[in-house]
């Protein structure tokens, strides 16, 4: 199984990235949002999901683990394929697409190309828990830093649920969340926190 691959950047096309690793070449379909973090014979890594069938074996490449589990999550939705989770997420980006669902956002869905109001409704119900986790139980004990205790189903307590399912942390989430406005809402809290682990690295 390819977890990641790393190196110079020799193909950069609408759609696919190749990535030489040693001599040999990965071509990878990657997203607007990763397209843009990427520059032609400059060194890059992309993490990869694999989708292998009878008549092909295609390599997904994303910028961030974060990008990548937002595909998982999407190609979990009955009728969601590999084409229209790549085009959902070239359409807004992880963050947008995280908010879109945790609002409820349909338009946003639907401006993505071939994605209609019935599968951005069932992305929704299927993934807002998920994402959101409203009714998910909490555990912020783990690692050895210590974080506030956060009401369960307070905003600050989804944006918890959100970052975690996006695979951050709960150390990496209170301080990315260091210092945000405790009366914002869930959306205004993810964002900060998105931004801040942009900015981190």
């Amino acid at each position: 199984m390819l977890y990641y691959v790393s190196g110079p950047v020799t193909v950069l096309e609408p759609g696919l990235a190749v990535i030489d690793c040693g001599g040999v070449g990965y071509g990878c379909r990657i997203t607007a949002y990763t397209a843009g973090q990427l520059k032609l014979n400059q060194s890059a890594k992309l993490y990869v999901t694999e989708s292998i069938r009878e008549d092909a074996f295609d390599l997904y490449g994303f910028s961030s683990r974060e990008e990548q589990r937002c595909y998982e999550l999407l190609t979990s939705v009955n009728g969601v394929g590999p084409k229209a989770a790549m085009a959902i997420l070239s359409a807004g980006g992880p963050q947008n697409f995280t908010l879109a669902v945790m609002t409820g956002d349909e338009k946003m869905l639907t401006a993505a190309q071939g994605i209609g109001k019935k599968i951005a409704q069932r992305i929704i119900l299927e993934l807002k828990d998920k994402i959101g986790g409203g009714g998910m139980e909490l555990d912020f004990s783990a690692g050895n830093t210590a974080v506030a205790p956060v009401q369960q189903g307070s905003s600050a307590a989804l944006a918890h649920a959100a970052l975690q399912e996006l695979g951050y942390s709960p150390a990496e989430i209170s301080a990315a969340l260091k210092g945000v406005d405790p009366n914002a809402t869930t959306e205004e809290m993810v964002r900060h926190a998105l931004r801040a682990m942009v900015m981190k690295g």
